[in-house]
């Protein structure tokens, strides 16, 4: 089963590196991460190549706020299971999508 999480930030700088290492440290493999940032200007982008994981994909354009770059998200989004994880948030432990996983399947 393959499940998305979908990041949207905007001069996340200081945060999103937790957030992309809780996604690149999930036991379950088969997962898409989409970060969206709407053209950040503190060096959030560099923290994210820094970061970037095999499974991540990274757009950087303007948009019309966060519920836009949700929505860019969620129609470039290939997963059976979608999730939103925010650019200050993290995965508590390596097995949160595994569970995810197992519960819908």
């Amino acid at each position: 089963m393959k499940i998305t999480v979908i990041t949207v930030s905007f001069n996340s700088a200081t945060t999103i590196a937790d957030t992309i290492l809780s996604v690149a440290r999930q036991s379950h493999l088969d997962v898409e991460h989409l970060v969206f940032d709407g053209q950040s200007t503190d060096g959030t982008i560099g923290v994210v190549e820094t970061h970037r994981h095999l499974n991540l994909a990274l757009s950087s354009e303007p948009d019309d706020g966060i519920y836009d770059a949700m929505n860019k998200g969620l129609n470039r989004a290939t997963g059976d299971v979608i999730g939103f994880l925010n650019a200050d948030d993290f995965f508590s432990d390596a097995d949160v999508l595994g569970r995810v996983a197992m519960t819908f399947e």
